[in-house]
C-alpha cells in the first residue's frame, strides 16, 4: 500500500488501560509538560565540543560504499518535546556562544585528521544536532557562513530538521555550500493518531510540504521512519512501518532510515511499565527491512544501534545482527536466518 492511502486502525491502543491509572494528556501543551516530567537529567556537555563524532560506511546512490563522517553537535534543545526523544540528554538550556559551532566542527575534523592519518578521503558529511539544524537558538544564523566554509572540501553535506523549519534559511545555506545539500526530516509513522500523540506537532500535510520544497530545490531528502511507536498495536507495527515507508518515497526520499522504537528517555519507560509500549522484535526490524529493501524504490536502511536488545535469542543474533548489516550495505535481500533454538 502507497503511503498517500493510510488508514486508521481499527484496534488502536487505549490511552487509559484499566489495570494502570495513567493518562497519557490530551492536549500539546498537557503532553509537553508530561514528557518533561518524566525526564532525568542531562549529561553536561561542553558548548566548544561537540558531544561525539563517528566515521561510518554507508551505500551510495551508484552502489558503491562511501565513507561518512557525523558530528554530533552541541547545541540548545529543540523547541519541540516529542514523547520518543531521547536526544535531549545530550542538549543544552541556552544557545552556544558565537562561533562554536563552527569551533565545534573544527575540533571534530581535527581530531580525525589525527586519529585517521587525515581527510583526503572523506567526502561527506552529517551534521546531527540533536534537534533542527534550522532552528536559530540552536545554530545561530549568523554562523552558517562559517560552518558553509568548513564544509568547502565535502561533497556532500547532510543536517537534520524539523519539517516546520525548511524554509527560507534551508534555502540559503543551500546556496552557500558547493556541494550537495541533503535534508533529513523526521516522518515517524505515517499512523495519524499515533503521530498526533508523539507531540511531534507536525501532520502528513506539512511534512509533504516541506518535502516538496527540498527535493523542488535541488536538494536530496532522507526521512527517518519508527518501527513499532506507542499507541501502535504490536501487530501492526511492521505494517505501518511499511506504510511510512512507501509514504517517505513517495514525497521523494532516496534514502529512508528505520529505527527501533526504544526506552530511555524517562517518557517511553513510563509508558512500558503502564503496558502502554514494548519495544520491537529484532523479527519485526527484518520483516520491516526485508519490505523496504525489496521494493528497490530508494535506499532503506536499519538503525543497527544497541541491536541486541530487540533479540531473544544470543545463538543467532550475530547471525541475524550480520545479515542486517549486509542489507544496508547491499541493498539486497538475503535468506533469513534458521536457528534451531529458537526458529
Amino acid at each position: 500500500m502507497r503511503g498517500n492511502s493510510v488508514k486508521n486502525s481499527s484496534s488502536f491502543i487505549p490511552d487509559t488501560p484499566a489495570d494502570t491509572g495513567l493518562t497519557y494528556p490530551e492536549s500539546p501543551a498537557a503532553r509537553s509538560h508530561w514528557i518533561t516530567g518524566q525526564r532525568g537529567q542531562k549529561n553536561t556537555l561542553d558548548p566548544s565540543r561537540p558531544y561525539a563524532w563517528l566515521l561510518e560506511k554507508e551505500r551510495d546512490d551508484d552502489g558503491s560504499l562511501v565513507d561518512w563522517l557525523t558530528i554530533f553537535l552541541t547545541n540548545k534543545e529543540c523547541p519541540w518535546r516529542c514523547l520518543m526523544c531521547d536526544l535531549w540528554q545530550n542538549t543544552l538550556d541556552e544557545t552556544v556562544p558565537a562561533g562554536a559551532i563552527a569551533g565545534q566542527i573544527d575540533f571534530a575534523l581535527g581530531q580525525v585528521e589525527r586519529e585517521c592519518g587525515g581527510l583526503a578521503k572523506l567526502r561527506n558529511v552529517k551534521l546531527y544536532n540533536a534537534g533542527s539544524f534550522f532552528d536559530i537558538k540552536a545554530i545561530p544564523k549568523a554562523e552558517d557562513a562559517a560552518i558553509a566554509k568548513r564544509l568547502a572540501k565535502f561533497n556532500r553535506v547532510i543536517v537534520e530538521c524539523h519539517p516546520a523549519l525548511v524554509g527560507d534559511r534551508c534555502l540559503q545555506f543551500r546556496d552557500r555550500l558547493s556541494c550537495q545539500l541533503e535534508v533529513a526530516l523526521g516522518l515517524e509513522t505515517v499512523h495519524p493518531e499515533a503521530l498526533q500523540k508523539l507531540n511531534k506537532r507536525v501532520t502528513l500535510d506539512q511534512f509533504r510540504a516541506a518535502a516538496e520544497l527540498v527535493t523542488q530545490n535541488g536538494m536530496a531528502l532522507r526521512a527517518f521512519v519508527l518501527l513499532q511507536p506507542p499507541f501502535i498495536p504490536p501487530e501492526e507495527a511492521v505494517e505501518w512501518a511499511n506504510r511510512s515507508v512507501n509514504f517517505s518515497q513517495d514525497c521523494g526520499a532516496t534514502v529512508t532510515a528505520l529505527i527501533p522504537t526504544r526506552t530511555g528517555n524517562g517518557a517511553m519507560d513510563r509508558l512500558a511499565a503502564a503496558g502502554q509500549f514494548i519495544e520491537p522484535t529484532l523479527g519485526q526490524l527484518e520483516d520491516a527491512m526485508d519490505y523496504g529493501v525489496g521494493q528497490a524504490r530508494g535506499r532503506v536502511f536499519a538503525d543497527l544501534w544497541d541491536l541486541e536488545r530487540f533479540s531473544s535469542c544470543k545463538a543467532c543474533f550475530p547471525q541475524r545482527s550480520n545479515r542486517l548489516a549486509l542489507q544496508n550495505y547491499t541493498q539486497q535481500v538475503p535468506p533469513r536466518v534458521t536457528c534451531p533454538s529458537c526458529r
